[in-house]
């Protein structure tokens, strides 16, 4: 595991608010501007990514990962693969949210480009890239769509897991625009995210073979009820 030192070197942790704010107005003005997504995290991350590896690297997927040096992308870029598995499984299940929204997983790593533009060590690039490339998959584990509710309820969902402020951030200005049915189902994610088990160090490439109702039992994600309410 890499020494406090080595993580920190190269990696910028000062909060931006004011930045972070325009950037959030812009992405409530063009919800598909997903690079501002990544531009209000990196304002907003803090020391939240230096801790997460942390906790990630100290654990014995995390370590494995690391060690092997793998990359969630290749597996998830396996169209293939991933359409055999079975049915009900999480890697079909991906499959399938991935087609239905005309998705590859590697969309993302052209979206956050402006991102992740500092140099950090090898260890924590394995990292992020694989933080950044579960992104979709966590779509299918907990539930909610892509559509903006959907979004806004897996920032609030996954902001227990990242302790990124940016995510917070993102779902306190969009409450101020939801009908009360939306703001209950956001503050559901919320409750969600904080019983569930931490996902980031998960062996997101073995939980694929598995039957997605299994998975989301075992990590404790519960059904998003009021969200399905307002998106069926």
């Amino acid at each position: 595991m890499l020494a406090p030192a080595m993580i920190e070197t190269g990696i910028d942790t000062r909060l931006r608010p004011l930045q972070a704010v325009r950037a959030v107005r812009r992405l409530l003005a063009n919800p598909d501007d997903t690079a501002q997504v990544f531009a209000i995290f990196r304002a907003m991350r803090g020391k939240s990514g230096i801790n997460s590896f942390r906790r990630f690297a100290a654990s014995s997927t995390g370590a494995q990962v690391i060690r092997e040096k793998r990359r969630l992308l290749d597996t998830l870029t396996d169209r293939a693969s991933l359409s055999a598995l079975p049915a009900a499984s999480v890697g079909h299940s991906y499959f399938e949210f991935m087609e239905q929204e005309q998705l590859t997983a590697d969309g993302l790593v052209m979206a956050s480009q402006s991102w992740e533009t500092d140099p950090v060590p090898p260890d924590y690039e394995v990292f992020r890239e694989r933080m950044r490339d579960a992104h979709d998959l966590t779509h299918v584990l907990t539930g909610y769509g892509r559509d903006p509710l959907g979004e806004i309820c897996l920032l609030a969902f996954m902001h227990a897991h990242t302790r990124n402020p940016g995510m917070a951030l993102i779902v306190l200005m969009s409450l101020k625009r939801m009908p009360h049915p939306a703001r209950r189902a956001v503050y559901e994610a919320w409750r969600n995210g904080r019983k569930a088990r931490w996902l980031q160090d998960q062996d997101f490439e073995a939980l694929l073979q598995r039957p997605l109702m299994d998975v989301r039992r075992d990590l404790n994600i519960a059904a998003p009820a009021r969200y399905r309410a307002v998106v069926p």
